[in-house]
């Protein structure tokens, strides 16, 4: 069958179309996404603006229009954080069902964790032990980590790169100037702070293989030297902790417009990076992880694979 995947993310809305059927391989069909950052379009009192509403439901409107002209059998549509944290997420998403006729199903951050979760189990299979899996987002950070296809721990925390970045560093695309060196402290103070629940649930769980998935983590891979996206999807990845630290110690001291000279680094999420990279930093560090290895599939992926298995038991 053909399935289209829209996914509302706190940076881009995806659409992701795909051939596949229960127990096999989803292939992609066609992708095309709109950076909408809607993580950074959160007003002073919680509430998405009206821009970042009329942005949404002109790109829902495009992918569903995508997703029929290429004939997809069914559109699976999910937001995760930035519409999920929203005070006013209720009325968006009906403004978002009147004016496109595209339903959002709003994933919990725990529901986040276990879907990703289950494509990297795919992904990398049985013989890869018991797994932790870290995923950073525009709008939270996922972690979940176990030895079956559904985790033992899987949690979520507001540590996404774009939410950080807005209300820590105080800059975007066009900040002429790095952030100051004690705004970057301090963010890396209060993400220690955030990380001491998971570091008590995840002690006692234990992982033979630690995985990141994200355009966050694989960005920062490319920095530190893994292969760029033309080596394929099968060229394996990994980000080294140390390597991970040279790079903090030289984009904090770039200015947002120039970091996406750098290579692999995009326009869209350029000025991001740096909050994204104290996040993986403190994680890797306070859970005791020396590397990374990168993992191709992620939320997507696992929405796909989990609606394949409902239907084979249907």
């Amino acid at each position: 069958m053909r399935l289209g995947v829209l996914d509302v993310g706190s940076n881009t809305v995806h659409l992701l179309v795909v051939d596949a059927h229960r127990g096999a391989h989803p292939w992609p069909a066609y992708s095309e996404k709109a950076v909408l950052r809607l993580a950074e379009q959160i007003g002073a009192d919680g509430a998405l603006t009206r821009a970042g509403e009329d942005a949404l439901v002109a790109a829902t409107a495009d992918a569903r229009a995508a997703a029929l002209r290429l004939g997809a059998d069914e559109l699976l549509a999910f937001a995760t954080s930035a519409v999920r944290d929203a005070t006013n997420s209720v009325a968006v998403l009906d403004r978002v069902r009147q004016e496109t006729g595209v339903d959002l199903r709003v994933l919990s951050g725990a529901d986040e964790a276990r879907m990703t979760f289950l494509a990297v189990r795919r992904w990398f299979g049985w013989s890869a032990g018991r797994l932790l899996v870290l995923d950073i987002g525009g709008g939270s950070l996922e972690l979940a980590a176990g030895i079956d296809e559904e985790p033992d721990q899987a949690m979520s925390l507001p540590l996404g790169a774009g939410r950080l970045t807005r209300e820590w560093l105080g800059i975007d695309p066009g900040t002429p100037a790095p952030p100051p060196a004690q705004a970057v402290e301090d963010l890396g103070e209060y993400v220690d702070s955030a990380l001491d629940p998971v570091v008590a649930r995840l002690g006692g769980v234990g992982w033979e293989r630690p995985v990141a998935t994200s355009k966050t983590f694989r960005t920062l891979a490319r920095l530190t030297g893994a292969a760029p996206s033309a080596a394929g999807l099968w060229a394996p990845r990994r980000l080294p902790l140390t390597g991970l630290r040279q790079v903090i110690g030289f984009i904090r001291h770039i200015p947002p417009g120039k970091l996406s000279e750098l290579e692999g680094v995009s326009t869209s999420r350029a000025h991001q990076l740096l909050a994204g990279a104290v996040v993986a930093e403190a994680t890797m560090r306070r859970l005791g992880v020396e590397a990374l290895d990168i993992c191709p599939w992620a939320l997507r992926e696992g929405v796909i694979l989990r609606h394949l298995d409902h239907l084979g038991t249907a």
